[in-house]
């Protein structure tokens, strides 16, 4: 249990310190006509969507058949594609007029970073003996 908890510390520190720069500066968004609470929801998505596909690569990880690793990173990508396009279209649709274009960019920053830091997090795993 403790190896998951260190494994996943990486994705916990980014979501806190995404929330707490979005809430700290919602003044300096509103400057910039960005909804924070966008970028929190968008924030929110790719922690909960990067737990789900972290835990299921470092699953297949652990497996000695290397295709399943691939089939692994492969359903993930798919799960995130997926997510992202409904997520988009509900908030494009029930936004009306209020869809703000700059926090769905800022979002596509967020989905890079996390996408980093999973990267980053799986290629320390891989190194070990035991994945």
């Amino acid at each position: 249990m403790h190896t998951n908890r260190k494994t996943v510390l990486p994705l916990i520190f980014l979501f806190i310190f995404l929330n707490s720069f979005f809430l700290l500066g919602k003044k300096f968004f509103d400057k910039w006509m960005i909804d924070s609470y966008v970028l929190i929801g968008a924030n929110l998505l790719f922690f909960l969507i990067s737990l789900v596909t972290f835990f299921m690569q470092r699953n297949s990880l652990k497996n000695k058949n290397p295709n399943v690793f691939i089939r692994g990173i492969m359903g993930g990508v798919i799960i995130k594609m997926f997510a992202c396009i409904i997520a988009l279209l509900t908030y494009y649709f029930t936004s009306g007029n209020a869809f703000n274009k700059p926090a769905v960019y800022g979002g596509m920053i967020i989905y890079l970073l996390y996408l980093v830091t999973e990267v980053i997090v799986m290629m320390k795993l891989n190194k070990q003996k035991h994945g």
